[in-house]
């Protein structure tokens, strides 16, 4: 069983232009590695870490080592729901022989942050920005604090809701199974729908 909380951040017009960096900056690195996902029809996780983690790196240092790692988390999860959900009209299936298209990630795409890039500790948020960590005052519930000392956190995602306000969204599982593509992943809610981030750039 998986619990999402959910916690919008009160961030001042400062706080807000470097968030938004960091998103821009996350979607570019993305997609840096579209077209390689696009040429070598591979989005494993690990297979597409060795493959394409030091370019990126490489390509963007202001990004650091722990969230390019995210990055290509996020496009190895993205990938699995664009190409492998039963509902999205880009499912191998549907593609047949055909090449895969290039994905572009929008500006609005979701970040990945895990333990490296972001800490709760004593009601204080600290996360990772492209000009250093970041830090707000949380209140949390005492249900929700049961939830971090209890539950296994799985994912951290930061999303930019339609009025600019940035809600990050913390995914726990209440037991060991592994995660699936499903978790804070915006699945598609129906057949021929993509997730509102990606666009189609072109298809070979």
């Amino acid at each position: 069983m998986k619990s999402i909380l959910r916690i919008p951040l009160n961030a001042t017009p400062e706080q807000q232009a470097r968030l938004l960096a960091l998103q821009e900056a996350f979607a570019q690195a993305c997609n840096a590695l579209a077209p390689i996902v696009q040429k070598t029809r591979i989005w494993n996780r690990v297979a597409l870490h060795h493959l394409a983690y030091r370019e990126l790196r490489a390509k963007f240092p202001a990004i650091g080592s722990q969230m390019a790692c995210n990055v290509i988390y996020s496009v190895s999860r993205t990938c699995r729901m664009v190409f492998q959900h039963p509902a999205s009209p880009l499912h191998l299936t549907r593609l047949g022989t055909h090449a895969l298209p290039l994905l572009h990630f929008e500006r609005n795409a979701p970040v990945y942050f895990d333990r490296h890039t972001l800490s709760i500790k004593n009601g204080q948020l600290s996360l990772f920005t492209l000009d250093g960590r970041m830090h707000f005052q949380l209140t949390l519930r005492p249900a929700d604090q049961h939830r971090f000392e209890t539950q296994k956190l799985r994912e951290i995602v930061l999303a930019r809701r339609k009025d600019d306000v940035f809600v990050l969204a913390f995914c726990f599982a209440e037991n060991d199974e592994p995660p699936d593509a499903s978790d804070l992943s915006q699945m598609p809610a129906k057949r021929d729908t993509l997730p509102e981030y990606i666009k189609i750039e072109e298809t070979a």
